[in-house]
Formats: C-alpha cells, sequence, structure tokens
C-alpha cells in the first residue's frame, strides 16, 4: 500500500505596524507649522497697513537688533528709534511736538511763542521773542532757562529721527546797542542761531543732524508792516524733509 505524503501546509506571514504614541504625533507638526504661517501673514499684513514711521522703525530693528548703531549716532543711550519723518508724516511730528511742549506747565504757557508750520521746506519750528526777551536774554547770544527748557526738549524729541535740520537767527530791525563796537544785528542772528544748534546738540541731536546755521539779521522780516516788532526777533528750526 502506497505511503501518502503529508500535505505541505502553507507559509502565512503577518506583518504589524506598531504607531508612535497614541494617534501618531506628525499631524501635530503639520497644525504648527500652519499656525506659525498663519501668524507670520497677519503680521505682513498688519506691517503693510501701518504708517511710515513704524515701517521704519521695524526695518531698523532687524537691521540693528541691540539698537548700538542708533544708539552711537544719537548720543542718547537707549534711544534705538531713529525714524524718518517724511513729508506726508510732518503733521504728525507737529502735533508730537505741541503735545511735548504741552506736558511741562513752564512751556505750555509759552503755546502762543512757539509757531509749527509745516512747509515746502520741511516743518518749520519758530520760537518768538517778546519786549522783554524769553528764549534768548535780551541783546544777547545766550539763552534764557526757558530757553534752555525748550530746545532741550526740541532736541529730546527731535534727535530720534533720521531728518537732518537748519537753524535760523533773526532780528528785528532795531540797530544793536553796540554797534559802535562792530557788533551787529548779524552777528547777533548768527550768534544765537549757533547757540540753539550747540545746546540742542548737547541736548540729544547728532553731530552730523545739524546741515546749516544761518544768521539773517532784519532781512527776513516775520512782520515787515512792524519792522521793530519783538516777534521778528526769533530763532527758527526747521526739520527738513528726508532727501532734501
Amino acid at each position: 500500500m502506497p505511503v501518502q505524503k503529508p500535505e505541505t501546509q502553507p507559509i502565512i506571514i503577518v506583518k504589524k505596524i506598531v504607531h508612535g504614541g497614541h494617534h501618531g504625533g506628525a499631524w501635530k507638526v503639520a497644525y504648527a507649522d500652519f499656525v506659525t504661517a498663519m501668524m507670520a501673514l497677519f503680521i505682513v499684513l498688519w506691517l503693510m497697513g501701518s504708517s511710515e514711521p513704524v515701517k521704519k522703525a521695524v526695518a531698523g530693528y532687524f537691521r540693528d537688533p541691540s539698537g548700538k548703531a542708533a544708539e552711537k549716532g544719537s548720543g542718547q543711550g537707549g534711544v534705538g528709534e531713529n525714524i524718518s519723518i517724511r513729508k506726508d508724516d510732518m503733521g504728525k511730528l507737529k502735533e508730537k511736538l505741541e503735545s511735548a511742549m504741552m506736558q511741562s506747565p513752564e512751556l505750555a504757557k509759552l503755546k502762543n511763542q512757539v509757531q509749527m508750520t509745516v512747509t515746502g521746506e520741511g516743518l518749520r519750528i519758530e520760537l518768538l521773542e517778546s519786549e522783554v526777551g524769553t528764549f534768548f536774554e535780551k541783546g544777547s547770544s545766550h539763552p534764557s532757562g526757558t530757553g534752555k527748557a525748550m530746545l532741550d526738549m526740541l532736541a529730546g524729541q527731535l534727535g530720534k529721527m533720521q531728518n537732518r535740520m537748519l537753524i535760523e537767527g533773526h532780528t528785528d530791525s532795531q540797530p544793536f546797542a553796540a554797534s559802535a563796537a562792530g557788533y551787529s544785528n548779524w552777528e547777533l542772528s548768527a550768534d544765537r542761531a549757533n547757540s540753539a544748534r550747540k545746546l540742542m546738540q548737547e541736548s540729544g541731536l547728532r553731530v552730523n543732524q545739524v546741515a546749516e546755521v544761518r544768521g539773517y539779521a532784519d532781512q527776513r522780516l516775520r512782520k515787515p508792516e512792524d519792522p521793530k516788532n519783538a516777534s521778528n526777533r526769533r530763532v527758527s528750526i526747521v526739520v527738513k524733509y528726508i532727501g532734501t
């Protein structure tokens, strides 16, 4: 009787896939990337709608996160703003300076003697004298205590910007008392402008921020119809537009 061979049993291979974690973590990484991308998108959209000074300030931060370059440029530790005020923003700068002036009781009293006007040249800030002298001692190029406080406040605000300045000195048409000694309204107007420049650089303006210092004597009267009016005696600070 023939011997039957046992049937060969098929070999079954079972593969087990083991997942990392309870449900896997790949989706968490993808979700985190999505949230990060959305946040970056919102930041970009916010920047696109921001004003020019804000854009400049953000760009300045990424160029110099430590703020050391701005600190060296301004001579003031920790300022770090170093923004540029362009033509469309001069009105906002005017409002900012007026607000800073009103925060000081001493300076707020002088609001009628400080005229700020946006012109084709830039923001013109004029410190108008009174009959007895307000910002400078009468007949002198030495700033008064009030004049020092005003120039110090302006320097602190303007020194944060990249815009360059020019400073002008003006007198009325009354001949200077010491003209016989060779000192005239020409010298007085130039000396007052230069004195303002020096004090403001000591209080916050960068050394290279003042582009010009001018003395006009009585050649550009504020009130030509009244050439001896005290308001003709003034120092003007012009914040120039970028690129001019």
